[in-house]
């Protein structure tokens, strides 16, 4: 801040001639110029007021990991005594983080509620909507992820309904702003939270925005910090009837809400002209297109006048909620009623547990408490689980209703997806009387049930607004955890715990910011994200893609969300360049021989299937089939799996970890995951058990992964034996999911050799290429009316020879399969 009287005098005061002795003095108050303090110093250091990056680095570790008490014990270790960082207490090294460039202002305004009188003071802390919306709209990490222009997509000529620009609200609003008009749609989110536990009633009510221009893909991260909060409302109690708590509170929400949004309100009726990541202006108009929340007594709703809001349209139906919410409350509940808690546990016991899928070891009635990411893995085979023990016509209407579910949360709709759904929900309200007649309702007659009213508007829904999963509410829910709870732990617990959780996020975006632009300083880089995805992927994590643009290898160094490990750039690719296949550089096992694997895995026939691989791929069958040209065998116990999602070819999917290890003391019969094959070699393996799926539509179970090794270098394998090989015990498929109208699943059996007096009959297996995987897949026992009690999760899989082929066992298997059991 420069002194006042350091200005020259401005030109309009100066005297065209000399009228003998004249001064001035400026006000000593008014125009100073307000500039980073640390400007100047950071001319010769960037760092500044750190002496390096190293203790800039050692700095923010210590802001963001360590409580005051912990920094000011760690910087008096002796360890430091050579190398003392310039800050020398906790309280130092904080005011130099919150004396950082600072990002938006927050605010406090106290209200009051005319006609009652509080104990406690209301107080409104918050940032203004249209300053946040500006930021969001002007990030330049968000540069290459950002959409400005209503499109229309078709899909042999089908029109395709995604983002909220692919919508039909889209066109309708451009076409009634003035010409050249940008659209910004604004998303809105808002819950109620409890961040005290067991003891205490301490409660925050934030409010977060976002814009629709950001990739759904970004906006779906809660940690891309696509997401801002704006405000946090004031939770009070009113000393009034409990009947009129909930409408006061509502009211005083929306009055809230009202002040956060009166300028983003203002520039969505007569627009607004913002700069973008490049530095091009726009002429902006905000409408609110999601947001649900307390919309019962109020006289006064905050979207009153809200050029085009529509509530209507911006009352987008929520997946958590409406769906998976649905299933637990509703679905889950007939089950077991009809089916018995003890029955349906059991089946859930004594399913196969596959990596990085929940297995519920102890059943799903136990767990006293249950999120967002339990529903979706009890849907996953609850199909599979009740039939059997749950009167067909049941199971039918429940796999309509599970169909509908999972066809509602496609990221992509066309006409023909959403005839699909609709015809799902008509399938199962055809069928649902079957439920009553089994009691699955528990004596009730009706299902009077809100939600399942509700999914009769998702059709329309989609068509105006898009895919629903963008508008899901996991991650608010989880914007809730990173801004309150967790927050809530790092303040000393007192009244003004909600001004303390602000310094923290303000500090946070301080650190956050200046890393990114220390870094495009180092190394010389525009302040714009320029970084284009060379391998033509989607990334979820902006800042992360730009970063390891700019200097690969410093991702590890901020916070982001977890990247997928992209195999596709250097693992086997499978037959079909459908997926690809990766083991270890390093085997489970090595130096082994053909005897050795025999024993090991308890395969006898693993020489015979050998011979009759090598014979089948060998020019001329005259010659010896049993090769002697490799000095050892290596196995590993497991590969991975990767491949594109389905409905969207340029996302990755994270890899599948499909097992095949030998008998042991915990596994008795082998730990294998299932797959399938076909004689064109098209295979996908299944989550359950190592099988491989063919384009017949034929299992597997994959009970070994080895490679052949020949070490003398002047004689190289043939093609076909040195690449990974599989040994897997085939299924063969004895109904389709067409003659089993109430499961709609593929009914599969084990394949046996035909039994002799001299040989009884025993599993089949045979020797495959680890490139003919393409997918991992699920089997679920057929159980019949009761599950066999005397087995466990360890032995189920290998004692039934009947499984179902689980369509359910994730979104895209369901994609997969759906539609090759529509053909």
């Amino acid at each position: 801040m420069d002194p006042p009287w350091s200005h020259p005098l401005p030109p309009a005061l100066h005297s065209t001639r000399d009228s003998g002795d004249w001064s001035a003095q400026y006000h000593a108050n008014s125009g100073w110029v307000y500039d980073d303090r640390y400007e100047r110093n950071r001319e010769t250091n960037i760092h500044w007021p750190f002496q390096s990056r190293a203790e800039w680095r050692l700095g923010k570790f210590l802001a963001e990991n360590l409580m005051q008490a912990q920094i000011n014990a760690f910087l008096k270790l002796d360890w430091l005594d050579s190398q003392k960082p310039s800050f020398s207490s906790a309280r130092q090294l904080l005011d130099w983080m919150d004396a950082l460039l600072s990002g938006l202002r927050w605010q406090v305004m106290e209200l009051e509620v005319d006609g009652y009188n509080m104990e406690k003071k209301i107080e409104l802390i918050y940032r203004d909507g249209l300053e946040v919306v500006e930021s969001l709209f002007r990030n330049p990490i968000f540069a290459q992820n950002m959409m400005f222009d209503p499109l229309h997509v078709w899909r042999n000529v089908e029109c395709e309904y995604g983002e909220w620009f692919t919508a039909r609200e889209a066109t309708r609003i451009q076409d009634t702003l003035p010409e050249g008009a940008t659209l910004v749609p604004i998303i809105a989110a808002s819950d109620k939270t409890p961040v005290t536990r067991h003891t205490g009633s301490l409660e925050m009510h934030p409010l977060f925005l976002t814009i629709a221009n950001i990739d759904s893909d970004v906006r779906m991260k809660a940690t891309a910090y696509a997401w801002h909060c704006v405000a946090f409302m004031p939770t009070v109690k009113f000393d009034v009837h409990p009947d009129y708590q909930t409408i006061l509170q509502a009211r005083l929400w929306h009055r809230c809400v009202d002040i956060v949004t009166e300028k983003l309100k203002c520039a969505a009726n007569v627009g607004e002209f913002m700069t973008d990541p490049f530095g091009d202006v726009w002429h902006c108009f905000m409408p609110l297109i999601a947001k649900a929340n307390q919309l019962l007594g109020i006289h006064l709703l905050f979207f009153r006048n809200w050029k085009n809001s529509n509530p209507s349209c911006f009352l987008v139906p929520k997946v958590l909620h409406s769906l998976h919410k649905f299933f637990w409350d509703h679905v889950l509940k007939w089950c077991k009623e009809v089916v018995g808690t003890d029955e349906l546990d059991a089946r859930y016991k004594v399913h196969h547990k596959c990596v990085g899928v929940r297995h519920f070891n102890s059943g799903i009635s136990c767990a006293t408490q249950m999120t967002g990411h339990e529903y979706r893995d009890i849907q996953h085979t609850i199909v599979a689980m009740i039939t059997g023990a749950a009167p067909p016509a049941m199971v039918w209407s429940i796999h309509a209703l599970i169909d509908f579910i999972y066809l509602a949360q496609r990221h992509v709709h066309t006409e023909s997806s959403i005839g699909d759904m609709e015809a799902s929900l008509a399938e199962f309200h055809a069928t649902k009387h079957s439920i009553l007649e089994a009691g699955g309702r528990a004596g009730k007659d009706n299902f009077n049930i809100p939600k399942l009213e509700l999914m009769l508007s998702f059709a329309d829904a989609i068509r105006r607004s898009g895919g629903l999963i963008q508008y899901s509410a996991n991650v608010s829910e989880r914007l809730l955890i990173t801004h309150c709870k967790v927050l809530f732990t790092w303040t000393n617990r007192q009244s003004d715990f909600a001004e303390q959780i602000i310094h923290l996020l303000d500090r946070e975006e301080h650190i956050r910011l200046l890393d990114v632009y220390l870094l495009l300083c180092k190394h010389d880089e525009p302040l714009v994200n320029a970084a284009e995805d060379e391998e033509n992927l989607c990334s979820t994590d902006p800042a992360s893609t730009w970063i390891s643009h700019v200097a690969p290898g410093e991702q590890h160094h901020f916070k982001a969300p977890r990247s997928i490990r992209n195999l596709f750039t250097k693992s086997l690719m499978s037959n079909g360049a459908t997926a690809v296949l990766s083991i270890t550089v390093t085997p489970d096992r090595s130096k082994l021989e053909i005897a050795d694997i025999s024993n090991l895995y308890a395969l006898p026939d693993l020489t015979t299937r050998l011979n009759e691989y090598v014979a089948r791929h060998r020019e001329s069958t005259t010659s010896s089939p049993t090769p002697q040209v490799f000095d050892e065998i290596a196995v590993w116990y497991k590969f991975c799996i990767q491949q594109y999602l389905t409905c969207r070819p340029s996302v990755i999917m994270p890899s599948q970890v499909v097992q095949a290890q030998p008998p042991s003391s915990d596994f008795p019969f082998g730990n294998c995951d299932i797959t399938t094959w076909a004689v064109s070699y098209m295979m996908y393996i299944s989550r359950m058990a190592n099988v491989l799926l063919i384009h017949t539509v034929h299992v597997a179970e994959v009970r070994a992964v080895f490679q052949l090794i020949h070490s003398c270098r002047s004689h190289d394998l043939p093609d076909f034996l040195s690449q990974p090989l599989l040994y897997v015990r085939p299924f063969h498929v004895i109904a389709t999911p067409d003659s089993q109208p109430d499961t709609h699943l593929w009914i599969l059996e084990r394949v046996y050799s035909p039994s002799s007096p001299q040989a009884p009959a025993c599993r089949m297996g045979f020797i495959l290429p680890l490139t003919e995987v393409t997918h991992a897949v699920d089997l679920v026992p057929v159980f019949g009316e009761k599950v066999d009690c005397t087995l466990t999760m360890v032995s189920s899989q290998e004692r039934y020879d009947h499984f179902y082929l689980n369509s359910y066992a994730s979104k895209e298997d369901f994609d997969m399969l759906y539609t090759l059991g529509q053909m």
